[in-house]
């Protein structure tokens, strides 16, 4: 296993700033932002995407220090009804396929996506319990949208050699293993597959490590991100609590069109925290244990967005709560 990080949280750092970063913690995986939500801080597509002198040139920066792109990442919602946004996203994942195959990048990270109610909407709407017959019918529509974007995707990248690993997240189509599942076997080929991040699945009450045993050799990656459980708030608001805040001074976080990030509720029922500040360094040995089972090649990268702690101080944490949960089975990372 390869250990790593997913860069995007050093979003103020160059390249080489990031690769500074990489060595002083002994990590060897990088997964770099390619577009999507969030603009590729650490690398440049267009100049890589036309010029093999650029790509060779880059590629041996990252081996001179050590460091292997295991993955490009780009989420973002590629169905989303919002003509500003929609279009973008699906264009910027093509493009990511494209510069994947190009760099010999294995897998490109992406997100079903989440389209409108119905044709003439303008924003996403997510349904997680239609309890009558009005929610199933949008349901219905999504997924006629869903089904030949990815299956037309999923053979795009194929014919590049590249897989596609669908992050689980809340308020997209896809956001539990059974919506995983229906889109594998939906697209049928043999490329698609998951990004194991247990952070989203922690707080739906889903076993991560059931779920890797389950999903296989599905498992093309994975993110190692943490949640803590709040049981002072989850006991008054439950877990799907309305009351996240608009973030509108400074640091507003932009994720396409006019659309920006919001801030957690005052007193929210979870949190993702830095490794080992939510689970047990047991639990984490436990769960690297079943991703070497499946896949004892595959890469490990931290995504750090711990708001209690700084990008570099939830990096130490996390890297010593894998490294002391490996060694518990006696695994090491490469």
């Amino acid at each position: 296993m390869k250990l790593g990080m997913f860069t995007s949280c050093l979003h103020d750092r160059d390249i080489d700033g990031v690769l500074d970063v990489a060595v002083d913690h002994g990590v060897t995986s990088l997964e770099l932002n390619s577009g999507g939500f969030f603009p590729p801080y650490h690398l440049h597509p267009e100049a890589l995407l036309v010029s093999e002198h650029a790509r060779e040139e880059f590629l041996g920066k990252l081996a001179a220090r050590g460091q292997t792109l295991t993955a490009l990442n780009n989420s973002g919602n590629p169905l989303h009804p919002d003509r500003e946004v929609g279009p973008r996203h699906a264009e910027e994942l093509r493009r990511a396929i494209d510069l994947a195959s190009l760099l010999g990048v294995p897998v490109v990270v992406a997100q079903s996506g989440a389209p409108g109610a119905e044709p003439v909407s303008t924003v996403p709407s997510w349904v997680v319990s239609p309890w009558d017959s009005a929610y199933s019918d949008v349901l219905d529509y999504q997924w006629s949208l869903a089904v030949p974007f990815w299956k037309a995707t999923t053979a795009y990248a194929a014919d590049k050699g590249v897989k596609l690993a669908i992050e689980m997240h809340p308020h997209q189509l896809v956001y539990n293993p059974p919506t995983l599942m229906r889109l594998i076997d939906a697209v049928g080929l043999d490329n698609i597959g998951m990004e194991m991040d247990p952070s989203h699945l922690f707080w739906q009450g889903i076993d991560p490590v059931g779920t890797i045993e389950r999903f296989g050799e599905r498992v093309f990656i994975s993110a190692a991100k943490d949640t803590a459980i709040y049981p002072e708030n989850l006991q008054v608001n439950g877990f799907l609590n309305n009351a996240w805040r608009r973030h509108e001074g400074e640091g507003r976080l932009g994720i396409g069109g006019r659309y920006s990030v919001n801030d957690y509720p005052e007193n929210p029922s979870y949190e993702f925290v830095a490794i080992g500040r939510g689970q047990s360094v047991e639990f984490w040995g436990r769960w690297l244990k079943a991703l070497h089972d499946v896949n004892p090649d595959i890469a490990v990268n931290i995504e750090h967005e711990d708001p209690h702690l700084g990008r570099i101080e939830g990096l130490e944490i996390s890297c010593k709560a894998l490294r002391d949960g490996a060694a518990l089975h006696g695994l090491e990372f490469s």
